[in-house]
């Protein structure tokens, strides 16, 4: 019986129903982070040439593992180095492909109308605020460097039962736009594309773990020439510009 990916049934997808003939559709599965920048790479890209792009967006973590179940992927974009250096030592990609492209920065979200202060993580320890969303701290990469901070400032213990551990970085972000939690760490990319949530502390790069986005070509995708036009294309001015656009740090 042929596998079904249910990450990919309920992935965000741009589908080509009638494809020009010689066009390829090409799967990108990507860190949930970087979901509106793609979704624009994407759309311009496929205006510039004849190819689709399909795109799906999930934590770095259950996207690696479909990878390493066989699931049909062209192209992984993580939003760490762990999990596309798992996927290298185990053969999963094409490591002469991989490039790291892009960085961001941790921030410390409320909703816009919270009440108490919250001004630095130390507020977090106030009875206030009961509950902080994190992208699980044992498996996905913002709630990994998360957890990393906030040892290093030495809170981890006095706040570890307030946390929220859920599926990925936009969870976190729902979750404080909901008013389900009080507070939230997302990427300031995240906190920037809701009108919801309000950064109340920026965390200083040099404070957080090195955030490194790489991207690589599946070694078992049967489209590698399309996969690498559109993995060239993610370092294309353009294509940069985009990523700005959104917050992130382009790395030279």
């Amino acid at each position: 019986m042929k596998r079904v990916w249910p990450a990919l049934l309920c992935a965000s997808f741009t589908f080509a129903w009638s494809m020009p003939a010689g066009a390829e559709e090409i799967v990108v599965s990507a860190a949930a982070s970087l979901t509106d920048a793609l979704k624009e790479i994407a759309k311009s890209y496929e205006s510039k040439t004849r190819d689709k792009v399909t795109l799906n967006f999930g934590s770095s973590a259950a996207l690696a593992r479909q990878i390493v179940e066989g699931a049909p992927v062209d192209i992984f974009f993580s939003a760490d180095s762990e999990k596309m250096d798992m996927l290298e030592k185990s053969g999963r990609i094409d490591a002469a492909t991989r490039r790291n492209l892009l960085s961001n920065q941790l921030a410390l979200i409320v909703a816009v109308d919270f009440k108490p202060a919250v001004r630095s993580p130390k507020d977090l320890l106030r009875p206030e605020v009961k509950r902080l969303a994190l992208a699980d701290p044992s498996a996905v990469p913002a709630g990994i460097y998360a957890k990393i901070y906030l040892e290093r400032e030495g809170l981890w213990q006095g706040i570890k039962d307030k946390i929220v551990p859920v599926l990925d970085v936009r969870a976190a972000l729902a979750a404080v736009e909901s008013g389900n939690v009080e507070a939230g760490f997302v990427y300031i990319t995240d906190a920037a594309i809701s009108k919801k949530v309000k950064v109340a502390y920026e965390v200083p790069i040099e404070k957080a773990p090195k955030i490194v986005y790489p991207a690589a070509i599946v070694k078992e995708s049967s489209k590698k020439t399309a996969a690498m036009e559109f993995l060239q294309y993610l370092s294309d001015p353009a294509t940069k510009r985009i990523f700005h656009k959104y917050g992130f740090i382009v790395l030279p």
